[in-house]
Parts: structure tokens; sequence; C-alpha cells
């Protein structure tokens, strides 16, 4: 003879809403959006980085060849 058993509780179905994120979770795109927004405020802090130029000339010749 079989047993009933109650049904499991669907998540969705418990009155409050329960989400667990991890404490980087949040603390990533606030670093992020504080960065940029710092960069925006004082755009002449933001200088473009010089590459050696071996790295230049690798960077070019992988562009180079996906493009083909």
């Amino acid at each position: 003879m079989p047993v009933p058993t109650q049904p499991r509780p669907h998540p969705a179905s418990r009155g409050g809403v329960e989400v667990r994120l991890p404490w980087w979770a949040l603390a990533l795109p606030v670093l992020a959006f504080g960065t940029l927004l710092a960069l925006i405020l004082d755009p002449s802090r933001a200088q473009a980085a010089t590459a050696d130029p071996a790295v230049t000339h690798l960077l070019e010749w992988l562009r180079d060849l996906i493009m083909r």
C-alpha cells in the first residue's frame, strides 16, 4: 500500500522573498561604479595606458589574423 507524501512547499510560494548574495556581489559593482564616476568627474586623471611596442605589434598581428 503506497504511503501518501506531503508535497514540499515551492520556494516562491513562501511569504517573503529571500535572496542571499555574497558580499562581493554588491561590492564589485559599487566599486566599478565609483571608479567610473570618479573618471567622469575628473577626466584629466584618465590617461591612456602606454604599451610596449612589441605587445602592440603582437596585438595588431592577432587582430589581423582574426579578421582574415
